[in-house]
């Protein structure tokens, strides 16, 4: 179990700001079998210091609304607010937004294999031109809050268990300070007892960070450390 985490240093203010508003946002691909409406005018709000669990099955739409309050996907239409600021309006630098305001959480982790631990979490502040030095310094001391001693910060990736991959993906998830923490299937991947260590481990930088953890998953098990909970299926999104 990782040791209790120290404030990183973000400038989220106090528990409790309006942080994230989704407004009416809609998403459909179009293929040859026709077309899915894979998000269809989906609407709510999130705090930072609070965690929000989205809960559906399969082919439900959640990781593609995951995606879009992301910027990995573009809406059809709708607004989506982050401190007030329309991320979906013409002329917001996208690349910013992904590399500063959000941290991706994904189910198989997306580590880069054939890099240490130490160096994945240093990935993003790379291509966020932070000094080297500083980028050892943070990724050190931010693997270190997840548990991750020195000699599995060493390690490549492909030779970490689910469980360590995951909290370093975590950290990675961390390492330019967003406020909007993106989890899909955070613990599907995992056994249950590890599974509960990450959930532990997303409710306390919600908490003791004031980040704001949306967390999507088809496991309901999830809904109890949820601040605002819903459930999504067809598309839609409804209060749980």
């Amino acid at each position: 179990m990782p040791e209790p985490m120290e404030d990183y240093g973000n400038n989220l203010g106090g528990v409790g700001g309006a942080l994230l508003e989704v407004a009416d946002v809609s998403k459909t691909f179009r293929s040859k079998a026709g077309e899915v409406r894979a998000v269809d005018g989906v609407s709510f709000t999130a705090q930072q210091g609070e965690v929000v669990v989205i809960v559906g099955p399969s082919g439900s739409g959640k990781t593609t609304l995951l995606y879009i309050l992301g910027s990995l996907e573009k809406p059809d239409q709708g607004k989506i607010l982050v401190s007030g600021e329309d991320i979906c309006a013409p002329g917001v630098d996208l690349i910013a937004y992904r590399r500063r305001r959000v941290g991706f959480i994904f189910q198989f982790f997306n580590l880069v294999t054939a890099l240490t631990a130490l160096e994945n979490v240093a990935l993003p502040m790379d291509l966020s031109a932070v000094p080297s030095a500083e980028q050892e310094r943070r990724a050190v001391e931010l693997l270190e809050r997840m548990g991750i001693d020195r000699r599995l910060q060493r390690t490549r990736a492909n030779r970490l268990s689910g469980g360590e991959k995951q909290r370093v993906a975590i950290a990675r998830a961390l390492a330019n300070d967003p406020q909007i923490i993106l989890a899909d299937e955070p613990t599907g991947n995992l056994d249950s007892a590890t599974g509960g260590t990450v959930v532990d481990i997303l409710v306390r930088l919600a908490r003791e960070d004031g980040r704001c953890v949306l967390i999507v998953t088809h496991d309901e098990s999830i809904l109890g450390v949820a601040d605002r909970a819903f459930h999504m299926a067809d598309g839609r999104l409804s209060p749980r």
